[in-house]
């Protein structure tokens, strides 16, 4: 099977699977925040993920990630791999065990202790389970990826159903997340027989520290650009404030993990194929970022331009105190995309030392700025200057980062240009429907489907992106190692 074929049927499966599990994920939440679980209690939860983000994006040292690039028999090095992954992230885990009740506070939410306690017992098993997972992006066999997460999903979501209508409260999403994790983990060593099989080599484990630490340095940087905004909410605004943030920025992250999160379950491993031919990485880069930003641009859109009506719609009048950030936050959102696809393209093309500074460039510039916004306009002033800094920092520093590997400007603004003004018409179609129907509910409805109405002819055109085969060298295709015990592939 060609590389194109094989990108083309991971993407469906994987898009599938990530529209599955969202909306049964969005399903949950709707019934958790419409009856049981208030503002507080997602503030607390929030405090956990936060820290959670952090310690998954340094646990394994960004090791794994040798198994989706390295060109070679994954047997060779993978046990290595396993023994760092889980070495490091026990040693995160005792850390962040001590630290609990300082991090708890500091955050603003003492009472997360115990939370957080529990909830990073998850750093562990991802730790444990990075090798199995990383074999089957390199494969791309979302097949046993959807039937993984579809496992993990309904123990989680059983799980923390059942502990929240018993009264377990906030400590319902933890416990919940560390049961799925485990079924989860048990079902990859199903999946890939032999990969959580530990080893040694010290070649391999400075080879692959080398090649890792870059990479994690860089992804704890994406993942404080993109807690810091509740740290700064958790701390100078409290624990309800940053509920009413926290479920404004899950809202506004549908379109991210429904479409972002499918592209880059194959995109890291699709762009690794390619990246010894500038111009086969141009043109990959190019039709994977204009579909990405015409399935991403109608949400965003609409969750920007009706977010009020939809938040009482789906939760309820008492979450009405988010619309105003998920305003900021759905923009947001559609920056996610584009950038995500960008530093995936950066890092399979090995440029670690241009994702640090894109990111550090980005951290240090939204720092104060939401430090101000908190302090002028609260939770609003919050999203606010995310999207300032996204926008006016973090875009350009992208394109300088692409142009370095040969994708000019001239490639995003042709993959965005449809998506652009599809977006713009939408926005005035859908504000314009709106108030013209009296703002009222039904007239939500009909603003959002005049709105994709007029959308649809202008991105229409861009599915030959879909029919377009990526230029691939003979040298450049898939290697297919052979795992002890593993079946059809």
């Amino acid at each position: 099977m060609s590389l194109g074929a094989k990108v083309r049927s991971g993407a469906r499966l994987s898009l599938l699977n990530t529209v599955v599990i969202r909306i049964g994920n969005f399903a949950a939440g709707v019934v958790l925040a419409r009856t049981l679980l208030g503002p507080r209690e997602w503030g607390l939860y929030a405090t956990g993920m936060v820290a959670l983000g952090v310690l998954l994006s340094a646990n394994e040292m960004g090791v794994s990630l040798a198994i989706v690039r390295w060109d070679r028999d994954v047997r060779e090095f993978a046990p290595t791999v396993m023994t760092l992954s889980v070495l490091s992230s026990s040693i995160l885990y005792a850390a962040l065990y001590a630290a609990a009740p300082t991090t708890a506070r500091l955050l603003g939410s003492p009472d997360a202790t115990g939370m957080l306690r529990v909830l990073c017992v998850s750093v562990v098993i991802d730790g444990l389970a990075c090798v199995p997972n990383q074999i089957i992006a390199r494969e791309f066999r979302q097949g046993a990826r959807m039937v993984l997460d579809l496992l993990n999903f309904l123990v989680t979501t059983g799980t923390t159903l059942a502990l929240a209508y018993s009264g377990a409260g906030a400590m319902s999403f933890a416990w919940g997340a560390l049961v799925g994790n485990l079924c989860a983990l048990a079902g990859c060593a199903v999946v890939v027989p032999g990969a959580l099989r530990p080893g040694w080599s010290t070649a391999e484990a400075k080879a692959l520290v080398t090649f890792g630490l870059p990479l994690a340095g860089a992804s704890l940087l994406v993942l404080a650009m993109l807690n810091v905004d509740s740290v700064v909410t958790g701390a100078l605004l409290g624990p309800i404030a940053l509920g009413f943030y926290q479920l404004a920025f899950n809202v506004s992250s549908w379109p991210v993990r429904s479409i972002s999160e499918a592209a880059r379950r194959i995109s890291f491993a699709g762009f690794s194929r390619v990246a010894g031919s500038p111009a086969a990485l141009a043109d990959a880069f190019g039709r994977g970022l204009g579909l990405l930003m015409a399935a991403a641009v109608p949400p965003c859109v609409l969750l920007a331009t009706l977010a009020a009506p939809a938040l009482d719609t789906i939760y309820g009048p008492r979450w009405a105190a988010a619309a105003g950030v998920l305003r900021f936050l759905a923009l947001l959102g559609l920056l996610r995309i584009a950038y995500e696809l960008a530093y995936d393209c950066l890092a399979a093309a090995g440029r670690r030392s241009s994702l640090i500074g894109v990111q550090g460039v980005w951290l240090i510039a939204l720092v104060p700025v939401l430090l101000y916004g908190a302090h002028l306009r609260g939770i609003a002033g919050v999203g606010a200057g995310h999207v300032l800094v996204a926008a006016l920092v973090a875009g350009p520093a992208f394109l300088w980062g692409l142009r370095r590997e040969g994708i000019g400007p001239a490639v995003v603004a042709r993959a965005c240009l449809r998506p652009f003004i599809g977006g713009l018409v939408m926005a005035a179609l859908s504000i314009a429907v709106y108030r013209w129907t009296g703002e009222t509910r039904w007239g939500m409805f009909v603003a959002g489907a005049v709105a994709l109405a007029g959308y649809l002819p202008i991105v229409l055109p861009m599915r030959r992106l879909l029919r377009a085969e990526t230029p691939a060298e003979p040298e450049l295709t898939i290697q297919q190692p052979a795992m002890a015990g593993d079946g059809e592939r």
